[in-house]
């Protein structure tokens, strides 16, 4: 079972503060409340299988007998003291990170389990079994607790949003709630899949560049901070009338002024991204932000495509359990969190409210291609679930392209910047080396 470390307040304004075992952080939360405790804090720090329940660590007590003794409680650094042992385990329980591996192979599994007419209860709990990572243990071990109370396991994962995608959350909303499990958790495989090979593509691409690139910025800082000083102390020293470039000067003297005023670039750039920040907390700034994602230059045609298509995948998954148009739309909707596709879905609904089409706002919105609300339109005169199939295997086809064009074109914009910055590199800092390396400073220094 997890075990928690708590933070809770009585009535009378005491912080208590313990190490318990529960079987979830609901029970937990229960527990406190029931006995007059406000929670401030539960942490998950381990997790314990069902063999070593019967032996009772020493620092770990069970729920019940604290909340019998809660007045007794030991507080803040009058608690018992950890044995090293027990400090290294804790450590470790703590940092141990829930990777993007855990979460695909916990999917996977589950999809097979699943597959194989096994329920939601027999699967969580046959997983939990081989699962080695005692956090993630501990995060699915308070899911069965959700599931074995009569809960939906997405309700539990929405509190654990550092662990679970947004969209992988509500794409396990969407089977559980259209008696589709199998089928969002098989979509949920190739989201996780895909959605790992396109960040390996892009990592691939933007980590040397970017190394390239950070490293020309130091060798470009440094240059100029210590080679530049003493190529034209050298000059100096001479007497000669040769000067480092225009170029070299300007830049010597922007670091050096940098350097001396730090703090007014510093809390300019404080207030601008303050200031960013703000207004995309805002309800316009964030649907502004939103649309600019999906017109952003590279990136922005992916972003809407990948929203689209998944939403159409959920919006088909629902039509085939049963569901009507205005049903699996309402349904569908929470699997993007994009405020302009959201828009324009609230949009659609109203439409089919008032009689009118519910395509007719993706066509007008600009975003959406004409190939893909034709196929709509063709759909509502014949067979809509026939031709959303059709659409979604359309859909990937072209999600692939984009792909592949922003492979294509990313490389060249990263190129094309670092390029820029060797070229500056070499203005500021190579030419006056070459200067020295020539000697020609020299013939001006005697009067030749």
């Amino acid at each position: 079972m997890p075990i928690y470390n708590y933070k809770a307040i009585t009535r009378t304004g005491v912080i208590v503060k313990n190490k318990v075992e529960s079987g979830s952080r609901q029970n937990l939360i229960k527990s406190l409340k029931s006995s007059d405790l406000l929670p401030i804090s539960i942490e998950q720090v381990s997790y314990r299988s069902n063999k070593s329940q019967k032996k009772q660590k020493r620092n770990v007590t069970d729920i019940q007998e604290i909340m019998k003794n809660v007045n007794t409680t030991q507080l803040g650094s009058r608690g018992k003291t950890l044995t090293t042992k027990e400090k290294v385990n804790l450590y470790f329980a703590k940092t141990e990170k829930i990777t993007q591996r855990d979460l695909v192979v916990f999917t996977q599994n589950f999809y097979l389990l699943k597959k194989a007419n096994f329920n939601n209860i027999h699967a969580l709990d046959t997983i939990i079994k081989s699962t080695e990572n005692v956090s993630f243990k501990g995060i699915l071990e308070d899911i069965l607790a959700g599931v074995e109370a009569g809960e939906n396991m997405y309700t539990t994962m929405e509190y654990y949003e550092n662990v679970f995608p947004f969209i992988y959350v509500n794409m396990i909303k969407v089977g559980e709630l259209s008696g589709s499990l199998t089928n969002s958790l098989e979509q949920a495989v190739k989201y996780l899949d895909e959605t790992e090979a396109l960040n390996k593509k892009i990592r691939s691409i933007l980590i040397p560049n970017i190394a390239q690139f950070a490293l020309l910025l130091v060798m470009l800082v440094a240059g100029t901070l210590f080679a530049i000083p003493a190529i034209q102390g050298v000059f100096d020293e001479l007497g000669t009338e040769e000067e480092l470039p225009g170029i070299t000067l300007w830049f010597a003297d922007f670091l050096n002024n940098a350097m001396i005023y730090w703090y007014i670039p510093t809390l300019i750039i404080i207030a601008i991204v303050a200031g960013v920040l703000f207004y995309v907390n805002t309800p316009k700034g964030k649907y502004n932000f939103h649309y600019f994602k999906y017109k952003m230059p590279i990136f922005g045609e992916l972003i809407f495509a990948l929203d689209f298509s998944r939403f159409l995948k959920g919006m088909l998954l629902n039509m085939k359990n049963g569901m009507r148009i205005q049903d699996s739309i309402e349904v569908s909707k929470n699997v993007v969190k994009n405020y302009v596709m959201l828009s324009i879905i609230e949009t659609s609904i109203n439409n089919i409210l008032i009689g009118s089409s519910w395509i007719e706002p993706f066509e007008q919105s600009g975003l959406a291609k004409p190939m893909i609300t034709e196929m709509l339109k063709i759909g509502m005169q014949t067979d809509l679930t026939e031709m959303m199939e059709k659409l979604v295997e359309y859909m990937e086809i072209d999600i692939d392209n984009i792909m592949t064009k922003i492979m294509k074109a990313l490389p060249q914009v990263v190129y094309a910047i670092v390029g820029a910055v060797l070229i500056f590199f070499v203005l500021v800092v190579l030419v006056p080396c070459v200067q020295v390396y020539m000697g020609n400073f020299l013939f001006s220094a005697y009067g030749v």
